[in-house]
């Protein structure tokens, strides 16, 4: 499976460009180990290997930032234990490589809520981010999950409402506003966390709940969460 993994960074690496290298950099990507390939010339790829598991584990050990992307596409969201999480999450150098993981992968997965409690209790600040980054994740992926799992997410989002690091407060913002998007109950609640922290006296915290106050109380956003519900009922 090196083999594999090899040949397929050898074609990354010609797919790369320092244009898109250079782009990467403007948005905030970490591209110390990355070629410049983009996620649309990454798909492809993906389709070709998907839930390949050894592939994917292969694949995140070589280092390579596109070859991380691809393993968190391909590899099978059963076979994914809870030590792998915590592994590549340890690798985590840039907000693009935790978000795909978090979105693609780890929600995807059974070990959601006891990573989430874990993580955010973790220092690291793209551990912490991925923490919240899978409450956003989970809350556009786990169809069938009960509000009340979602529910139980708030305290620990007001709670690290005011980490003042960039990459955590937007992930803990994209994860109230996730959960008061999944359905009218949780719009409610999600919006009195919003407007507790508008009123905060941390920075940050405030920033997080004038933010996503605005959001969930929006009309159009509430109309569509409502026929969301409807749509479900």
């Amino acid at each position: 499976m090196a083999t594999e993994a090899g040949a397929i960074v050898a074609d990354l690496k010609a797919l790369g460009s320092e244009t898109n290298r250079a782009g990467m950099a403007r948005f905030g990507i970490n591209t110390e180990r990355a070629f410049g390939v983009s996620m649309t010339a990454l798909r492809p790829l993906a389709r070709r290997h998907r839930r390949d598991h050894a592939l994917a584990t292969a694949l995140w050990d070589t280092g390579w930032h596109e070859a991380r992307l691809l393993a968190v596409l391909v590899d099978d969201p059963a076979a994914v234990t809870p030590e792998q999480m915590d592994r590549w999450t340890a690798d985590f150098d840039s907000w693009d490589i935790c978000d795909q993981a978090c979105m693609k992968l780890y929600a995807r997965t059974r070990h959601v809520d006891d990573k989430v409690r874990q993580w955010a209790a973790d220092e690291r600040e793209f551990v912490r981010r991925a923490a919240f980054a899978l409450v956003a994740g989970y809350a556009v992926h786990g169809k069938t999950v009960p509000d009340r799992a979602f529910a139980d997410f708030l305290p620990l989002i007001e709670a690290h409402a005011g980490d003042p690091r960039n990459y955590v407060r937007k992930a803990v913002n994209w994860a109230l506003r996730q959960v008061g998007k999944r359905s009218p109950a949780l719009r409610v609640q999600a919006l009195a966390v919003a407007q507790r922290l508008a009123g905060s006296p941390v920075g940050t915290a405030r920033w997080i709940g004038r933010d996503a106050a605005k959001e969930l109380s929006d009309p159009v956003q509430v109309a569509r969460v409502n026929r969301k519900a409807k749509a479900g009922a």
